[in-house]
């Protein structure tokens, strides 16, 4: 598989073009072969009529996955440096937080929060909630990655800098910062895609995303097929380009290179 992903990134650029053009070639065929076959004919004239609702619903989307990213990571990085903690209660406390949270499905996690906690704290507001349950569900993820980079780090680079008279602060700013953002960066821009993947399912309380535009309106004129098409189209825009920004990051600071 490597050695696969090797020649990939090898490849010339016009051949590799070439070879995507025949790809998506070949699924368009395809497309057009299981639409025919099941008798479905696309129509996409309530578009125009729809813009409002859909450029409001993608909105919703971006800021939702734009906050949920900027609190996952303060909640991650205070959860990897808690499990490194010397306080054993604060070390299992966040130890416990990221077996649940990784245990559990997110869709379990949504309603438990805003139709339990949420209503027991006085938290009404979807757009809130969504945030924070979001933000709760990836920051473990996001704790795993920054305490897996931290782990990973050689002793002997901390050693050698303390030999050459760096204090704490140099050694933090100096040493252990560059590295630790080369390494978790590529992992954080795809985690950030997860964010705006996992968004959807907040359609279940009703938060008026993409996903839930697309149900309200797919519920009125019953064109299932273009409305889900669409979304996924849409999901791809947002997805696609960090996913790509991901693998030139990890190519960017690969060691082995």
């Amino acid at each position: 598989m490597s050695i696969f992903i090797a020649n990939a990134d090898n490849t010339n650029p016009l051949k590799s073009a070439f070879n995507v053009l025949l790809l998506s070639i070949l699924l368009a065929v395809m497309l057009w072969v299981s639409l025919t076959r099941v008798g479905v004919a696309f129509d996409f004239s309530f578009l125009p009529a729809l813009r409002g609702r859909l450029i409001d619903g993608f909105l919703m989307t971006v800021y939702l996955s734009a906050a949920s990213l900027v609190l996952s990571l303060i909640i991650g990085i205070i959860s990897a440096v808690l499990q490194s903690s010397k306080i054993l209660f604060l070390c299992y406390l966040s130890r416990f937080y990221v077996t649940i949270i990784r245990g559990t499905p997110l869709l379990v996690q949504i309603y438990l929060f805003y139709y339990i906690v949420g209503t027991a704290i006085g938290v009404d507001n979807r757009f809130i909630s969504g945030v924070l349950i979001l933000s709760v569900f990836e920051g473990a993820y996001i704790a795993e990655i920054i305490r897996g980079s931290l782990l990973s780090m050689d002793n002997t680079q901390l050693e050698a800098a303390k030999s050459v008279g760096f204090t704490k602060k140099q050694i933090i700013t100096l040493v252990i910062l560059p590295q630790l953002i080369a390494r978790t960066l590529p992992a954080l821009t795809g985690q950030f895609a997860s964010i705006i993947k996992d968004s959807s399912l907040l359609s279940v309380i009703a938060m008026i995303e993409i996903t839930q535009t697309m149900r309200e309106i797919s519920a009125t004129n019953y064109q299932f097929f273009e409305c889900y098409l669409l979304l996924g189209v849409l999901y791809l825009i947002l997805t696609l380009p960090l996913s790509y920004v991901s693998k030139r990051l990890e190519k960017r600071f690969s060691y082995e290179n």
